[in-house]
């Protein structure tokens, strides 16, 4: 029995925590931590509209104080965001799995963070990782996973074509949905529409497990400018006006484009007859052509991919780890 805390209830949070509870015999839920102080005190049935009567709180200190063997952080999407959710589960002893989107391979963007959370895990001897979709899955760890089968890998391109739909507020904002052109392109230049969160993470992941050095990273984002009228439960998209972002980020070595990671993310996709869906190619040999239609659902994918590393985080080595440095994941069977 792993006994896990959740910390973030939102909407990655509460997937979690229905696999949680799918799993009684496998997990022990020892507490919700909760950032709205207005889910103070109700249980997690509550929130899940299922029976379970442990109380989300905003009191941290308490739920690590229970001695979790693993903390599940959905929370924010950046490392400074996240630094006193990890550094206090950390010094609690429990292994952590986070969502964050930098935490999937943090020396891209901050080797002095992730230096020192690694050392951090050492000492206390625990392990943290980032899980989740993309990063984490669709356009790093599974292109790995194909290189598997080659003799020689010279590049690799890989594109994911997703639906915005189901998602709220602060994710369209995020990529500019409901904007005018000119409104994305200085929401860019702002760095308040910032597309997709992960490209440095990924190609940087991807190139160590290939053992390319990867020195220089571009990204451009471009906005896709709708010819119908789209509407969502949060967002209307009129005929002209911008349905979402289509991000691209490039990872080179020594002037050679290695890695290209095409990531178009829109409402309502199939108005311009657009499928979703996940693509990769490498091309060395043989070259491999994999198509996924359509797209993995990104929330579904995010949580699972989390609660299935429950079960491996335990016996992994300790401190600061990528998805390459663990065992091959897999789906966790509820024990009857």
């Amino acid at each position: 029995m792993v006994k896990v805390a959740v910390w973030g209830t939102g909407m990655m949070g509460q997937g979690l925590l229905h696999y949680i509870l799918d799993r009684p015999n496998d997990v022990e839920l020892v507490g919700a931590i909760v950032t709205n102080s207005a889910k103070e005190g109700r249980t997690v049935g509550e929130l899940l509209g299922r029976e379970c009567d442990v109380r989300m709180t905003t009191d941290s200190e308490a739920v690590l104080a229970n001695r979790p063997d693993v903390v599940c952080i959905c929370t924010q999407s950046y490392l400074d965001e996240i630094t006193d959710q990890v550094e206090p589960s950390v010094r609690a002893g429990a292994d952590v799995l986070g969502i964050a989107e930098t935490l999937a391979y943090p020396w891209a963007s901050d080797p002095a963070w992730a230096e020192r959370i690694d050392a951090l895990a050492r000492e206390h001897g625990v392990t943290v990782l980032g899980t989740g979709i993309n990063p984490g899955f669709v356009l790093d760890a599974l292109i790995v996973v194909w290189t598997s089968v080659c003799l020689r890998v010279d590049r690799i391109e890989a594109r994911r074509v997703n639906d915005l739909s189901p998602f709220g507020p602060t994710v369209m904002a995020s990529q500019g949905v409901g904007t005018t052109v000119e409104e994305f392109e200085r929401g860019v230049a702002s760095g308040t529409i910032v597309g997709h969160i992960g490209f440095p993470e990924s190609i940087h992941l991807i190139g160590r497990a290939l053992g390319w050095t990867i020195d220089e990273v571009l990204e451009t984002r471009e906005p896709i400018v709708s010819t119908v009228a789209r509407e969502t439960l949060h967002v209307r998209v009129e005929p002209g006006a911008v349905a979402g972002c289509k991000h691209i980020g490039r990872g080179y070595s020594a002037g050679e484009l290695k890695v290209e990671l095409v990531h178009p993310q829109q409402i309502h996709p199939h108005l311009e007859g657009v499928d979703t869906g996940d693509y990769i190619r490498i091309y060395g040999d043989p070259e491999i052509h994999m198509a996924n239609v359509p797209e993995v659902p990104g929330g579904k994918g995010t949580y699972a991919s989390t609660g299935n590393y429950i079960p491996l985080i335990g016996a992994a080595p300790f401190g600061l780890l990528t998805v390459v440095d663990m065992p091959l994941p897999r789906f966790w069977a509820p024990t009857p």
